[in-house]
């Protein structure tokens, strides 16, 4: 198989959050390198998380598990017990049904690039949002209040 040109792979941004949830989740950018290597059980994004931003709300997966490793700069992972500071070279995972809601914020002056890694079964897997009403059910493209109403606009 070729060596993936990173340059080469398409740059994507944005969030599908509904508002006001997406507000401090836009700004990143990611290239899918596992879809430009032609993998289907697991995926891998090469991500630039500018200052001030969050990688997603703090969530947790049901059937898909998830590990981030940091290239440059630092993020704080937010966890159920608190902040945990990870600089370059620093990793940390989830495993699927651990009910334990993460996410990273840029709390620094610079950008940080990180590795993201996880498993592909959209079909299977739902996803709790602890600090906001919000859920995603396995095989939708919308998200949910916890009492099952759909949000606007949030596929």
């Amino acid at each position: 198989m070729p060596k993936i040109d990173i340059a080469a792979v398409p740059l994507r941004s944005g969030c599908n959050y509904p508002a006001p949830f997406d507000a401090p989740c836009l700004g990143a950018d990611w290239r899918k390198l596992g879809d430009a290597a032609g993998l289907t059980d697991f995926g891998v994004n090469l991500v630039r998380l500018p200052p001030g931003k969050w990688s997603s709300q703090r969530h947790w997966h049901t059937e898909e598990d998830e590990f981030v490793w940091v290239l440059e700069g630092e993020v704080v992972v937010v966890e159920d017990d608190g902040g945990h500071r990870l600089g370059p070279g620093d990793c940390v995972g989830w495993q699927a049904g651990a009910a334990n809601g993460h996410c990273l914020q840029n709390r620094s002056d610079r950008d940080a690039v990180y590795l993201e890694i996880g498993a592909r079964r959209p079909e299977t897997d739902a996803c709790d949002y602890p600090d906001i009403d919000m859920v995603a059910r396995p095989a939708e493209r919308v998200y949910r209040h916890r009492d099952g109403t759909p949000y606007p606009g949030g596929a």
